[in-house]
């Protein structure tokens, strides 16, 4: 294995907190970070973290794959969020990210993330699970909060439950809102904080939102994420309770969320599926 398989990581980075995270958390394990970083969502602050970072724009795949070729890359990770509303009004594709959005027939994320992943692997880029280098951030299993959920709470969370698996399967959307086992709202290309401003409007203090990972998720990407902002919304809109997919979520300032959590009295508990489909936490 040559040197640049084993020193070098990229960053296909998106949006929000994670980028930085990531870049910080594989910099102490003394790996170097290259940076392919979408105007208008990634953070500036993240050039201070690694050692080379080229701006795209959304759809200039050409880009990415020159950069990381020109610096060794073999490894590479997307993370971060893209604005998903941004896929119909701000992209900007140069000829290999045009060529490929348009063998793409079905335009869900995980179709075009999984196109994208496939086209770099012909340039011998391997993108790879990001959770594999930074595991302290997934999202524990049991009741985090003070607070505990009630036995409707626990009726509602297993109903939404199943409602999200049906939502993923049809890749939609990660994240429902439900009350009295009745379907408030479901996330769809609007993200997860819409999604719980408009159920909790309608469901108040006993909105419940239950957030997991698409079956057969492929867990190189779009897994979900919860940190500061889900809590502000679920406050917003005066929401009960939140639960999440232990082990399989992103948790960000899981301390100052649980804090957040713990002083407006949100329930927060990670569930988990046995392989007979039971829910345990």
């Amino acid at each position: 294995m040559t040197q640049e398989n084993t020193d070098k990581i990229g960053i296909i980075a998106g949006g929000g907190q994670f980028p930085l995270l990531f870049a910080k958390a594989v910099l102490n394990q003394g790996l170097k970070v290259y940076a392919a970083a979408h105007k208008g969502e990634t953070d500036e602050t993240l050039a201070e973290h690694v050692e080379q970072l080229r701006w795209v724009k959304l759809g200039q795949l050409g880009k990415i794959i020159d950069f990381f070729k020109r610096e060794g890359i073999k490894k590479a990770v997307f993370i971060g969020s893209i604005t998903k509303i941004n896929i119909f009004r701000d992209v900007r594709p140069d000829l290999k990210g045009l060529g490929l959005w348009n063998k793409i027939n079905i335009k869900q994320d995980d179709a075009i993330l999984r196109a994208v992943a496939d086209r770099l692997e012909k340039d011998d880029i391997e993108i790879v699970a990001s959770t594999g280098y930074v595991p302290e951030l997934l999202f524990p299993k049991g009741i985090l909060s003070r607070k505990k959920p009630t036995k409707d709470q626990m009726a509602d969370i297993a109903f939404g439950w199943e409602v999200a698996r049906s939502l993923g399967n049809l890749d939609i959307g990660q994240c429902v809102v439900v009350r009295n086992k009745t379907v408030l709202a479901v996330e769809a290309i609007e993200g997860t904080d819409a999604a719980i401003l408009r159920g909790g409007t309608l469901g108040k203090e006993k909105a419940v939102v239950v957030k997991r990972r698409k079956p057969n998720q492929d867990l190189r990407f779009d897994l979900p994420a919860i940190g500061l902002k889900t809590i502000d919304s679920m406050k917003e809109v005066r929401a009960a309770v939140l639960a999440v997919e232990a082990e399989y979520a992103l948790f960000f300032d899981s301390d100052a969320v649980i804090r957040a959590a713990d002083k407006a009295g949100i329930v927060i508990i990670g569930i988990a599926e046995n392989t007979t489909g039971d829910l345990s936490y």
